[in-house]
């Protein structure tokens, strides 16, 4: 695969500007997705998250009706798939990390470096599973697939987002529900950037229909044959 070219400060601007065009419904609509991943215990993280990231790719889309608040629960049908996806890349990043970080001198270093590193990796599969309807494995393998090819760039990228939901984080937490549709919404813009026109045939092999299609969402457009 050839290098996918990495806009950073272009995908930042534009992520910024996106969600301060629609920083009312983002704001409050992140709100819902902490507080109830919260109360949940991270149950709900994954179908919260994806429908906050349909609002965020309609908005990029301009589509009409613009999203309201309450479609950030428009995500429950990507329930297992987000679930399997969140559940794993958690176990991963939490046992190896804690192996990590008992090594001597750069433990912590080595820990911390996988798990950005991981969260690299893994940047678009939230994506692909709620806008190409994929299982969590195969969007995972491809959002891999995508990045290795300029891997330190895209680990640059995904570490400013990263820094600004720490940061967000240690105001209180309050500057999480800030912080985070920022950072959802420049991988909204590197995504759509990426995999514009990009058909699901062409992401993945057809398989078994996917529950997200028997609830009713239209498959992804697909490009005219001449």
């Amino acid at each position: 695969m050839q290098p996918i070219e990495v806009r950073l400060s272009e995908w930042l601007e534009q992520g910024f500007n996106l969600y301060k065009n629609n920083m009312a419904t983002l704001t409050v609509a992140a709100l819902l997705v902490v507080l109830l991943s919260a109360v949940t215990l991270g149950i709900l993280a994954g179908p919260l998250l994806a429908g906050f990231i349909l609002m965020l790719l309609r908005m990029k889309d301009g589509t009409e009706p613009k999203p309201e608040i309450g479609d950030v629960f428009q995500g429950f049908p990507f329930f297992l798939q987000t679930f399997l996806f969140l559940l794993v890349y958690v176990v991963v990043d939490l046992v190896a990390s804690t192996i990590l970080a008992v090594v001597p001198v750069f433990g912590f270093l080595a820990s911390l470096f996988f798990s950005v590193a991981l969260g690299t990796v893994a940047l678009f599969t939230m994506f692909l599973i709620v806008d190409k309807r994929m299982d969590f494995w195969p969007a995972f393998m491809k959002s891999f697939e995508t990045v290795k090819a300029n891997f330190w760039m895209f680990l640059a990228f995904n570490a400013i987002l990263q820094v600004a939901m720490v940061v967000g984080m240690m105001l209180c937490g309050v500057g999480l529900i800030f912080a985070l549709p920022f950072a959802y919404a420049a991988v909204a813009i590197a995504y759509r950037e990426i995999f514009n026109g990009v058909t699901e045939a062409e992401v993945v092999e057809p398989t078994l229909d996917h529950p997200a299609r028997d609830a009713g969402f239209p498959p992804p457009p697909t490009e005219p044959t001449t």
